[in-house]
C-alpha cells in the first residue's frame, strides 16, 4: 500500500539513443510536474549525466535504491539507475541492439515496480522498434510488450488530447489488414471494454462514436460495404446493449465533433485514422494511455528523434503532460475506490 499524497511516477528513459533522456531532464525542471506527483527515473545514470553536460541543463541527477529514497524537488532527478549502457560501445542517434535492450529493461523494471506496488503509475519516453527487434525482442511496441509482462491479452490505447479520449480498433498492423480487422464482434467487444475501462476511471456513462471507414461513412453503400455489413449491425447490437454508441459517424468529422464535446470517446478503426487528427490538433498535448493493466501508463506521442538527439531541441511538453495526465487518473482512480469502500 502506497501512503503519500502525491501519486509516484515511474518514468522509463526510452531508446537511450534518442531523445528520453534530454525530454526527461528538461521535464524534471519544470515546478508544476512537482506540485501534481513525486516522479522517479528508471534508466541509465551515464547517459543522464552525458546528456545534462553537453546540453548544460542545470538538474542534479541523484541515483537511488529504492522508492523510499526519493527526494522529489524541482531540478532533482532521482534515478534508478540501471546501468546497462557501454559508454565505449554505445552510439546515440542511431538504433542498436543495446539501445534497444536497454530500453526494454527499464520497461521491465518498471512494471516490476508497479506490480509491487512501490509506483502507482509509469510514464514512458519513446523507444525505437527497430532497435527492440534487434534486441530479440518479439513484441515492437510499448503496449505489447506492457500486455505481454502483465498477462494481459490485449490492452486498450487511448489517445487523450484535449480532454478528448480516442480509442483504437486495430494498432501495429498493416492498413490492409486493418481493414480486414473491422468486423463486428471486434468493434462490439473492444466498445464493450471502452465502457468498462472508462468506468474504472470515472467516466460512468460515455458516449462512443465509432468512426467509418470508408468517405462519408459509404454513402449508403456507394462506397463500399463495411459500413453496412460491419459498423452498424454492431451499433445496433451495442445499443440493444444499453450503451451509449453512435455510429458509423464519417471520420472526416468524427474528431472536430468529438473536440467540441458531442461525444466522451471515439472509436478509431485503425492506427493513422486516430493518430492523425490527435497529433494535428495538438501534437505535443497528445499523451498516449494504456487501460487494462492493473497500473496507469501514460506515454509520450512522438518517436525517438535521433535526427536532433544532441542538438537540445527536443519538446518535453509531451512527456511533462503525461506525467500531469498519469497523475490526474491516480488521484481519480484513488477517488473512486475510496467512494466505493
Amino acid at each position: 500500500m502506497i501512503n503519500c499524497e502525491k501519486p509516484i511516477i515511474g518514468v522509463t528513459m526510452g531508446d537511450p539513443a534518442g531523445i528520453g533522456s534530454e525530454i526527461t531532464l528538461k521535464t524534471f525542471l519544470e515546478t508544476e510536474i512537482f506540485e501534481v506527483c513525486k516522479p522517479i527515473v528508471i534508466g541509465d545514470l551515464k547517459i543522464l549525466e552525458n546528456t545534462a553536460r553537453s546540453l548544460n541543463l542545470k538538474a542534479s541527477i541523484r541515483r537511488i535504491q529504492s522508492v523510499s529514497e526519493i527526494h522529489g524537488g524541482i531540478g532533482i532527478v532521482d534515478i534508478i539507475d540501471l546501468g546497462n549502457i557501454d559508454l565505449s560501445s554505445f552510439e546515440a542517434r542511431k538504433a542498436s541492439a543495446q539501445g534497444g535492450k536497454a530500453s526494454l529493461e527499464y520497461i521491465r523494471k518498471a512494471v516490476s515496480l508497479a506490480l509491487q506496488g512501490d509506483i502507482d503509475a509509469v510514464a514512458t519516453c519513446p523507444i525505437n522498434k527497430q532497435a527492440v527487434r534487434m534486441a530479440g525482442s518479439p513484441y515492437i511496441g510499448h503496449t505489447e510488450i506492457l500486455g505481454a509482462l502483465c498477462g494481459v491479452k490485449d490492452p486498450l490505447t487511448m489517445f487523450w488530447v484535449r480532454g478528448v479520449k480516442i480509442f483504437f480498433l486495430t494498432r501495429h498492423i498493416p492498413l490492409v489488414e486493418a481493414i480486414k480487422a473491422v468486423k463486428k464482434k471486434r468493434i462490439v467487444d473492444t466498445v464493450t471494454r471502452i465502457v468498462s475501462e472508462m468506468r474504472r476511471i470515472g467516466f460512468e456513462d460515455p458516449l462512443i462514436a465509432v468512426a467509418s471507414l470508408n468517405p462519408h461513412a459509404s454513402d449508403g453503400g456507394l462506397i463500399g460495404d463495411e459500413e453496412e455489413k460491419e459498423i452498424i449491425p454492431a451499433v445496433e447490437e451495442l445499443k440493444s446493449r444499453g450503451f451509449r454508441v453512435t455510429g458509423p459517424v464519417p471520420a472526416d468529422s468524427v474528431f472536430h465533433n468529438a473536440f467540441e464535446g458531442k461525444y466522451d470517446a471515439i472509436l478509431s478503426l485503425y492506427h493513422d485514422q486516430g493518430h492523425i487528427a490527435a497529433k494535428t490538433i495538438d501534437f505535443y498535448g497528445t499523451v498516449s494511455v494504456t487501460l487494462g493493466l492493473p497500473f496507469i501508463r501514460t506515454s509520450v506521442d512522438h518517436g525517438t528523434a535521433y535526427d536532433i538527439v544532441g542538438k537540445g531541441i527536443a519538446n518535453s511538453k509531451s512527456l511533462e503532460e503525461a506525467i500531469k495526465l498519469a497523475a490526474y487518473l491516480c488521484r481519480k482512480t484513488r477517488l473512486l475506490k475510496e467512494e466505493t469502500r
